[in-house]
């Protein structure tokens, strides 16, 4: 299971790449793509998906009788925290050549230095009938952040890193200038006059490792959620599912800029999928809505284990470890979608599938992230909880969790996607 996770995770260095290979995974498993501006004939007993900017997926399957009853959810997002490179790339000294970056989302500065480092993301090329989207991976280490020398800062407890001068990468000499575009157009095959904008990240290129009871790679967050998500998926489309549930799986762009995007779990991406699947069926708007009150969304994005050497970062009575279970997160203000309802819901799930949770919430003193829940509620309102597995270094460019995890979580979820929940109107659900 975890190196199926390292593979997923390598294959996904920008939200890009993780659409594009999740969506080849999709077909090999007999999903159909559907293309949004195109009109969908949905079949009984089939699965489809649809993607959005390249960088966001929904896959769903058809109830084999076509009377949908209950959609049955998850929602993870594809982004990670890191450096987004600048239209005008190569910063040149005379002596060295570097790129020119800005921050994207949360970024924990010193774990970016010292490190390799590599480019992916999505190239606009010029076409004999308009423009074209091409995906590209430098692959190999490009690049790299030094950190200052010891000597020099005068301090043994780190600087105060400036984004704009501190975390600037090296990309080669002087003598290189002109190379950054050269070398994109060679991966792609393109004439360099061709290439029109770009969408580019540089990434932590670091293979991922077992070790112990423990594993570490880069991206943890949120790739080992989406995965997780994404196996059980597909997974549970082998299995003898329930007759009314249509089971959807969610991979969002931008979550750690805030979902405030066209591809983000604030846009109408889920709103306008489930209004089709629903037209599709011949359901309307209203039996959509109906149908959303006897449905549930688990979001899924990592958690805080607790640090082996900043236990005083927990909250006394909900700390969580790795390798102990499904953490389900809660927030007074609302930054973790959590109640009673949808807790009781998923916990029943987790006590049939055998899987362990464990509870979060942070110290009433510490503020916390939000994720996808709250937001993708704004725009198709259900129960819904957040959950996550626990990790260390959350937001660095290498991060650690459980070996145990992943497999917890893929368990659990195939049972979800495998349920249905009939809801009375009157405070009561029936898990099917």
């Amino acid at each position: 299971m975890n190196q199926a996770l390292f593979d997923y995770i390598a294959a996904s260095p920008t939200a890009y790449h993780a659409t594009a290979h999740t969506a080849s995974l999709l077909t090999k498993a007999g999903y159909t793509e559907l293309p949004e501006h195109a009109d969908w004939k949905l079949e009984a007993g089939k699965g489809y998906y649809v993607t959005r900017n390249s960088s966001s997926l929904i896959a769903f399957r058809i109830p084999a009788s076509k009377d949908i009853k209950s959609f049955m959810m998850t929602a993870a997002h594809d982004d990670t925290p890191g450096f987004k490179v600048k239209e005008n790339a190569e910063l040149c000294d005379g002596h060295y050549l570097r790129l020119s970056v800005e921050r994207y989302g949360g970024v924990q500065y010193p774990s970016w230095l010292d490190r390799p480092l590599s480019i992916a993301g999505r190239v606009i090329i010029r076409t004999e009938t308009g423009l074209a989207s091409r995906l590209v991976d430098f692959g190999e280490t490009c690049a790299f952040i030094p950190n200052v020398a010891l000597h020099m800062m005068n301090t043994n407890n780190g600087m105060n890193y400036n984004p704009a001068i501190d975390m600037v990468p090296l990309f080669g000499e002087a003598s290189e200038a002109g190379s950054f575009r050269k070398r994109i157009c060679e991966l792609i095959g393109v004439a360099e006059e061709d290439i029109l904008t770009t969408d580019l990240f540089v990434y932590c290129n670091q293979k991922g490792m077992e070790w112990g009871s423990f594993i570490s790679v880069p991206r943890l967050d949120d790739l080992q959620c989406a995965f997780a998500s994404f196996t059980a998926f597909v997974e549970s489309g082998k299995a003898d599912t329930n007759a009314n549930n249509c089971p959807v799986f969610c991979l969002f762009d931008n979550e750690e800029v805030g979902s405030q995007t066209k591809q983000g779990a604030a846009s109408t991406f889920l709103y306008d999928t489930l209004i089709r699947i629903g037209a599709s069926m011949g359901l309307s708007t209203g039996d959509i809505a109906r149908t959303l009150a006897s449905s549930f969304m688990v979001s899924c994005d990592n958690a805080h284990a607790v640090h082996p050497n900043h236990s005083e970062f927990k909250d006394g009575n909900h700390c969580v470890y790795m390798n102990e279970g499904i953490v389900i997160k809660y927030n007074a203000s609302q930054k973790y979608t959590t109640d009673a309802i949808s807790a009781a819901i998923f916990g029943l799930i987790c006590d049939k599938a055998g899987v362990p949770i464990q509870r979060f919430a942070n110290r009433a003193d510490m503020g916390g992230g939000s994720t996808l829940g709250n937001i993708a509620n704004t725009q198709v309102s259900l129960n819904t909880i957040d959950i996550g597995l626990p990790q260390l270094a959350m937001h660095s460019a290498y991060e650690t969790a459980g070996a145990k995890d992943t497999e917890m979580m893929v368990r659990a979820l195939t049972l979800f996607f495998n349920s249905a929940i009939q809801a009375d109107g009157c405070g009561a659900y029936t898990l099917l």
